[in-house]
């Protein structure tokens, strides 16, 4: 028996999530199905972030035990022409037994990507969030600042997660952007951390975007943050404008 790791890219527009729910379309679900199909055996993965319905990524992480004489690193070459066009790995190796890729440590980095214009771009519709108005990029920058550190994260956790403690640390957050047509820009939010909470970048990126367009000071996280209460900061941005960048382990 042998463990291997999975970095898995996927399009989360037609799933509910990652984790397996009874009659509805995951990604642990399509890849316990394939994996099982291809290996002739039956596979389960245990995945390193359980995204959100309608959530992307670039990277995130599985792993599953097997006892295929396919070799670890052509495993995800065999499987990818029996998954969906909308979810791929992107590579196989072996990594030793007691690997688990929740527990250990690592940097994840989040991308929250942003479209703003008098028009909505179609082809960007499912892959971002549209807003008609610019933000101030200095202030969402300066903003963001004071979002990085460990702190106690509370204000930026969706209500009911269960959690020993909302402490996090935050290793950086950027802002960019560039501008695509004349007067229509896209946005980019990159968030890099420990760990996350249940809807903490959705939670930060509609907190910049207020500081975006003046509706506090940017130092106000600081407040947001010392007061430890959900309704202080802003709205949850939708699911579809956030993708799970990368998963380093350290």
């Amino acid at each position: 028996m042998k463990r291997i790791k999975l970095e898995v890219a996927y399009d989360g527009t037609n799933y509910c999530g990652w984790q397996i729910q009874p009659g509805q379309p995951t990604i642990e679900g399509v890849l316990n199905r394939v994996l099982s199909d291809v290996l002739k055996e039956t596979v389960t993965v245990t995945g390193a972030s359980r995204t959100d319905a309608g959530v992307h990524a670039y990277g995130n992480v599985a792993v599953f035990d097997t006892d295929t004489p396919v070799p670890p690193d052509r495993i995800s070459l065999a499987v990818n022409p029996h998954l969906p066009a909308d979810i791929k790995t992107m590579n196989s190796c072996q990594v030793s037994g007691d690997f688990h890729p929740r527990f250990a440590d690592t940097i994840k980095t989040y991308e929250y990507h942003i479209q703003t214009g008098p028009v909505a771009i179609p082809a960007c519709r499912l892959y971002s969030c549209w807003i008609p108005r610019h933000p101030d990029i200095a202030a969402m920058t300066e903003a963001g600042s004071y979002l990085t550190g460990t702190h106690d994260f509370k204000s930026f956790c969706a209500a009911g997660a269960q959690v020993k403690t909302t402490v996090r640390t935050v290793t950086h957050v950027g802002v960019r952007e560039e501008e695509i047509l004349p007067g229509i820009k896209h946005i980019v939010i990159t968030v890099s951390g420990e760990g996350f909470l249940y809807n903490m970048v959705r939670i930060m990126a509609g907190t910049l975007l207020k500081a975006g367009f003046h509706a506090w000071p940017p130092e106000y996280i600081i407040k947001i943050l010392e007061g430890r209460d959900r309704r202080l900061a802003g709205e949850t941005a939708p699911a579809k404008g956030l993708f799970l960048k990368k998963i380093k382990y350290l």
